[in-house]
């Protein structure tokens, strides 16, 4: 993915994964990123294998930004989760 320059980036590691996210991405980029376990059909071989594991709650996920550090939450669609979202996506967002 091709991003400018001085777009925002923000890290991540989940599931024991190392995540980025480059601006400006739509909410359901943000959200199939940060939660790429759950994504159902995955395009490679390689994501296949990265999500063929199941969730593993011993060690904490979480999501560097400007703002501090944020766990994620288990599920992508409930309040805590869209709220993550909300707050990435502003971040990211092209009106920064």
């Amino acid at each position: 993915m091709a991003t400018e320059p001085n777009s925002a980036r923000i890290t991540g590691k989940v599931q024991g994964r190392h995540i980025i996210l480059e601006g400006p991405l739509s909410k359901d980029e943000i959200r199939d990123t940060v939660w790429w376990w759950q994504i159902p059909d995955p395009r490679t071989s390689k994501e296949r294998e990265d999500r063929g594991h199941a969730y593993d709650r011993s060690s904490r996920d979480v999501i560097a930004t400007l703002g501090g550090y944020y766990e994620v939450p288990g599920d992508p669609r409930g309040p805590e989760a869209v709220e993550l979202v909300e707050m990435l996506h502003s971040e990211l967002g092209p009106d920064r």
